[in-house]
């Protein structure tokens, strides 16, 4: 219990029954310690890995813009048979990157959402979209992916080297 009494302008007193101050867990805020930003023209010791990435990204959605439609879904059609070729590889369990798995879908997604903002752009709704992809889809001749064709290049390549 607390109380306050004053008696005078002049004179002020603060009586207290509160008797352990010292044993309250609240010990203040703690505040991280600030660290001083180097100087702007201190040289830098490391690049930070996501900056890199970001560059990379920015890099590789300008190219994504660039192209047309039709090189768009060909390229879809490209990386997922490529897709399909690592997973043939991995069931065959075959040496493989286990990062191209990542790499790939996430490029199918960059290509899948440039062409979906051209079709916004367009005025394309959400309905009429699914129709084309289907029509697409359909359309899609089953080939195989490039890297089988390089394999099977460089198979041929070697076979003439041997016959001649």
């Amino acid at each position: 219990m607390m109380s306050l009494s004053i008696a005078s302008p002049s004179s002020v007193t603060f009586t207290s029954k509160i008797n352990n101050l010292s044993t309250s867990s609240f010990h203040g805020i703690q505040f991280p310690k600030i660290i001083q930003a180097p100087a702007p023209n201190a040289p830098r010791l490391s690049w930070s890995p996501l900056v890199v990435k970001m560059a990379k990204r920015e890099e590789e959605l300008m190219d994504i813009r660039a192209k047309t439609t039709e090189e768009l879904q060909e390229e879809i059609v490209d990386l997922k048979g490529e897709l399909f070729m690592l997973r043939l590889q991995r069931s065959a369990r075959n040496e493989f990157k286990s990062s191209e798995f990542l790499r790939m879908r996430k490029r199918i997604a960059r290509m899948l959402t440039v062409k979906r903002e051209r079709e916004l752009e367009e005025g394309i709704n959400k309905r009429i979209s699914r129709k084309l992809d289907r029509k697409w889809k359909k359309s899609i001749v089953p080939r195989p992916p490039p890297s089988l064709k390089k394999l099977r290049e460089e198979e041929a390549a070697e076979e003439a080297k041997e016959s001649t």
